[in-house]
């Protein structure tokens, strides 16, 4: 390995943690944030611009953010439960969602179910709103991967191409070696491929395609964001054969390989099969909850209407039956 070499491999941070006094300040939980702003914040100029109400993502998001937070969590200990209920594993850190580790398909799932309970209660078509969110979200992703960098997880195999990254051993403040919460010593463990890096990029690429696709072919009852899965899918499938980092395994093969298969294939037939074109935007306006039961009430009250009064009026009566029969 030479000089120059080895000058253009990539650094990693010397920590991901700081403390305001007492208070850890985390890069990983940071990046979240800063994604989820983003994405509402862009979500909500694509919603209002194809007709939508403005605040209705900030209202889905009180429902969707909570759902994938814990969709995201699960999936991870699910997938790599031996890390914390195996022989050497600490089932409280299961619960340690600051120190990194979110499924994205558990994310997905568990935030689609978010959003499908808010979009009931706003009175909106869920669908729709998936396609105005799908490139803020991919985007959102994309900023959370800077964090999986600070926390020195998610890389690849060794290798000695020039853009490797370089991973340090980190200590803490006793001198035990503490990759998440320590700080660097500046001494190399091994140079390994950025596979968060390469994941980072094709979210930035196929948010760009999904913007051009949309305004190009007016995308809509969801198929955009079937393609945005479909995409997203299609490159982690190639960048999970390239990590190295525990996980679980069937048949030799990362069990989010299959899963990345997997869902691609359903994501593309929803976007070969479902209906075409784009909603109306007065579809996109809030609706009652419950049309049947305020049409029920009508009815009710057009039949009180109706009656003949207590006196037994007859001239009343003819009017009755004569609505009756109309």
């Amino acid at each position: 390995m030479t000089t120059t070499q080895f000058l253009a491999y990539i650094p990693s941070p010397p920590q991901g943690v700081w403390y305001l006094g007492p208070i850890p300040v985390r890069a990983y939980a940071l990046c979240i944030i800063v994604g989820i702003i983003v994405a509402i914040y862009w979500g909500e100029k694509r919603w209002k611009a194809r007709g939508g109400e403005e605040g209705t993502v900030l209202d889905i998001a009180i429902w969707a953010v909570p759902f994938g937070l814990i969709g995201g969590r699960l999936y991870h200990v699910i997938t790599d439960w031996s890390t914390y209920f195996g022989a050497n594993g600490r089932p409280i850190d299961a619960l340690k969602i600051w120190e990194g580790g979110l499924g994205i398909w558990g994310a997905v799932l568990l935030g689609a179910l978010g959003a499908w309970i808010g979009c009931r209660v706003r009175g909106i078509p869920l669908a729709a709103l998936g396609d105005a969110i799908a490139p803020p979200i991919l985007l959102a992703q994309a900023i959370g991967r800077l964090g999986n960098y600070f926390n020195q997880e998610l890389y690849g195999r060794q290798t000695d191409l020039p853009w490797g990254l370089k991973i340090y051993e980190r200590v803490n403040s006793s001198g035990s070696a503490d990759a998440l919460n320590g700080v660097s010593t500046g001494v190399v463990e091994k140079i390994v491929h950025p596979t968060f890096l390469y994941e980072l990029l094709w979210n930035l690429l196929i948010v760009a395609l999904l913007v051009l696709v949309d305004k190009r072919f007016k995308i809509g009852h969801g198929r955009l964001f079937a393609l945005y899965v479909a995409g997203y899918c299609f490159g982690r499938f190639w960048i999970e054969l390239m990590r190295d980092d525990y996980a679980t395994h069937i048949f030799g093969i990362r069990v989010n390989s299959y899963v990345s298969a997997i869902v691609f294939v359903l994501a593309m037939a929803y976007f070969i099969f479902a209906k075409k074109g784009r909603e109306a935007p007065e579809e996109l306006r809030p609706k009652p909850r419950t049309p049947d039961a305020v049409d029920g009430a009508d009815v009710a009250l057009d039949s009180e209407k109706d009656e003949p009064d207590s006196t037994g009026d007859p001239e009343n009566a003819a009017e009755v039956q004569t609505a009756n029969t109309d």
